[in-house]
């Protein structure tokens, strides 16, 4: 345990997280055999599950170091591919223990200005990729603001007493999110919002199986499921990346309606399949 009651893990359980989340966007055939999946988890894993997202995003980086990347680009300079690197971790670390607050926690949201703060990552992490100066300055500014040592401080304490939900309504939580894929999934076609919704539920479940198999220290069961949904990911990340350039550049309306392509539909359905009926 640390100083705030959280467990704490040892380095190379850490590690493992940061390794399977580093891959939990890159398209992969490893797992053509899907287990079942049962959504659910004991009360003591969702405690223990969250205090290791904790730790991943405590541990990973200072708010000093994220600032100096932020006051870089809005003095005007590039990141370098180092830097960029860099940025890409630390947004990872975030978005993480965003999906872990929406698992876990009773409200099953984040923390509004954590949840906030990394919405804005992702809005100057596209601005600086797609060359946009305009996104760049004014995501960038309020990410400055968001950073502040007293606003830092209060997430931090909101992070560290996040009341946690129980083990029914976790398998409640999970139940609604399977409902709500298999809706739109049966959709012929979705708006940006709606793809990047469906998106989000595949980033959790993956953000899941990740922790798990990073605890469980990579059983073939977390592992097979972590790296099917991984690759459903990549492949939604891909085409979101697309939809996003192509909002910034001009050429199409992010909400224009769109057909899932055929592999990632097969995916889903083949995922909505082995999820355990409740």
């Amino acid at each position: 345990m640390n100083s705030t009651g959280w467990k704490k893990y040892p380095q190379e359980v850490v590690d493992r997280l940061f390794q399977a989340i580093d891959e939990d966007d890159v398209i992969n055939n490893e797992t053509t055999a899907l287990p079942l999946i049962k959504l659910c988890t004991s009360q003591q894993n969702i405690r223990d599950y969250y205090a290791l997202c904790l730790q991943l995003w405590d541990e990973g980086f200072t708010r000093e170091e994220l600032l100096g990347l932020i006051n870089q680009l809005l003095a005007g300079q590039d990141l370098s591919l180092a830097q960029r690197k860099q940025y890409k971790f630390i947004r990872a670390r975030y978005k993480h223990l965003r999906f872990a607050q929406r698992l876990y926690s009773k409200k099953h949201d984040a923390d509004k200005i954590f949840r906030i703060t990394t919405v804005c990552l992702g809005h100057l992490q596209d601005g600086f990729k797609n060359g946009n100066k305009k996104n760049i300055q004014h995501y960038g500014k309020i990410l400055r603001i968001l950073l502040s040592r007293p606003i830092w401080r209060w997430v931090k304490y909101s992070l560290e007493n996040l009341p946690l939900d129980t083990e029914a309504g976790f398998q409640s939580y999970l139940s609604r999110q399977k409902k709500a894929l298999a809706r739109m999934v049966n959709q012929t076609t979705v708006t940006g919002t709606e793809f990047h919704d469906v998106r989000k539920i595949v980033s959790q479940l993956v953000s899941f199986f990740d922790t798990q198999r990073s605890i469980e220290n990579n059983t073939p069961h977390a592992y097979a499921v972590s790296r099917f949904l991984a690759n459903i990911n990549g492949l939604m990340g891909d085409k979101h990346d697309e939809m996003v350039a192509d909002k910034l550049s001009g050429t199409r309306p992010y909400e224009t309606p769109l057909s899932l392509d055929s592999h990632t539909r097969e995916c889903l359905e083949q995922l909505l399949e082995k999820i355990a009926h409740e």
